[in-house]
């Protein structure tokens, strides 16, 4: 595990609150560093950090920074893209000649000096590298583990496992982090063009990937879906592989569905197999997250017995097809949430969602996510929400950025061809809940929409 050579007492994060500075913090924590950060918005995961030792404050003046991080020669200072800079703390680091350090390059250290499993991909990675990170712990290999979601199994985005020499790195395409580290082993699961604000075009977006799979190490192996746009461009040495559910080195046979269950054979390249994996999360893309995350662990060296077992025990990320209500009966509501804001996510969200409740009224709620995306994407989004039966599209959540002239959700909803839909606010959306009649409910979104689920649920109930 990476310390040796780190010359640090302490570390400030500025954006402390995101999920993945957050597993960070809580690696140097447990090396028992001091650590410290700002972030805009306290919510309930920075109430957690702040429990487990992180001061966290929410001012960016930079006459809150704690003393102990105010000399260069013993704080490094980590930053994620989306701090403006002209933020007041980052300026008073710039000027103070600290060494600052992306999130992602921090990242590229760790993987340095470790043996590095990064998985990529436009969708995917998080529900793929947090299922290679649970079955690793689930076995006497171990690994440490710097996840984009809270796996339900652990309650954390981080794992760690202070004598194993295994990274396990969701490997984020935006801003081009990925390209600060060097796997051991790397997964593409796609390459759907998305972060077209940074990249500017598909080929652009593509090249990127190809820059990924060339930092592959030469003893190490590269593990691509098939069927992608994607040329890679691994290094003499490297091992190619490649997966999907159903062709590839890596595949599924002898699906079974049935009971809420799905079950299948995993068929590693060597030809061996491995039989009746039991998906804990049985939703149909989750054989082929699988399938990469199984095999990724194959090529490490874990056993037959512990995929099985992990597999079937693996809880998933939290917003990750994650079940808020799931009443008793085949008439029971239900309600899942999915971080979908992809067009792409979306379409296989929904079609999950219809495979498992065939014959059911399905109602989406979409948060649609960045005003490029929807510019970039509205056509592709609305051909997904059109899978629907009713939905219910809300305003653009903005993250990052500043508002587009033209770019509303009304771009989307013009074009959705289900038999009902409509426009609604955040304001709105409870009073909405109310009057609406559901059967299966799917909100979606990488904005804040889940925190209306609580709420939702007890309406739902309720009626």
């Amino acid at each position: 595990m990476y310390t040796e050579g780190f010359k640090y007492d302490s570390l400030y994060f500025i954006g402390a609150g995101g999920i993945g500075m957050a597993a960070l913090e809580r690696y140097f924590l447990a090396k028992g560093m001091r650590v410290a950060g700002y972030d805009r918005t306290r919510t309930a995961l920075t109430d957690e950090l702040e429990r487990e030792g992180v001061e966290i404050c929410y001012d960016e003046s930079a006459k809150l920074i704690p003393a102990y991080c105010t000399d260069p020669r013993n704080t490094l200072v980590v930053y994620t893209p989306a701090i403006p800079e002209s933020h007041e703390g980052l300026q008073y680091f710039r000027t103070h000649n600290f060494n600052i350090l992306k999130r992602a390059q921090l990242l590229g250290i760790i993987t340095r000096n470790s043996h590095g499993l990064c998985f990529s991909g436009t969708h995917g990675k998080t529900t793929t590298s947090s299922m290679a990170a649970h079955i690793l712990h689930c076995s006497p290999i171990g690994c440490n583990a710097f996840l984009g979601g809270i796996l339900r199994n652990y309650n954390s985005n981080f794992l760690l496992d202070a004598d194993s020499d295994y990274t396990v790195i969701e490997a984020d395409e935006f801003d081009r982090s990925f390209h600060h580290l060097t796997p051991y082993m790397a997964v593409v699961t796609a390459t759907d063009p998305d972060h077209l604000d940074i990249y500017g075009t598909e080929e652009a977006y593509l090249e990127s990937f190809a820059r990924f799979t060339e930092l592959v190490r030469p003893d190490g192996a590269l593990i691509v879906h098939t069927g992608l746009k994607l040329k890679p461009r691994p290094a003499n040495g490297v091992r190619v592989y490649s997966y999907s559910r159903d062709e590839g080195d890596f595949h599924a046979t002898n699906v079974r569905k049935g009971n809420g269950e799905i079950t299948f054979d995993f068929v590693s390249a060597d030809g061996h197999v491995i039989t009746d994996i039991s998906l804990g999360v049985p939703v149909d893309i989750n054989i082929e997250n699988a399938v990469a995350a199984m095999a990724v662990c194959s090529l490490v060296g874990v056993d037959d017995d512990t995929m099985r077992h992990a597999m079937a025990t693996f809880g998933g990320a939290k917003r990750r097809f994650e079940f808020w209500l799931k009443q008793p009966g085949d008439n029971g509501k239900v309600v899942i949430d999915d971080y979908a804001h992809h067009p792409d996510e979306l379409k296989a969200s929904i079609r999950s969602v219809r495979d498992l409740y065939q014959g059911r009224k399905l109602t989406v709620i979409f948060q649609p996510h960045l005003y490029s995306r929807t510019r970039d994407f509205a056509p592709q989004f609305a051909q997904a929400l059109s899978l629907a039966d009713d939905v219910i599209l809300l305003d653009i959540y903005p993250a990052r950025e500043e508002p587009l002239p033209g770019v509303t959700s009304e771009i989307i909803y013009r074009e959705i061809k289900c038999p009902h839909k409509m426009l609604c606010t955040k304001q709105e959306l409870l009073d909405v809940v109310k009057r609406h009649e559901f059967d299966v409910l799917l909100t979606a979104g990488a904005g804040d929409i889940c925190n209306f689920l609580p709420e939702i649920c007890e309406i739902i109930e309720r009626k």
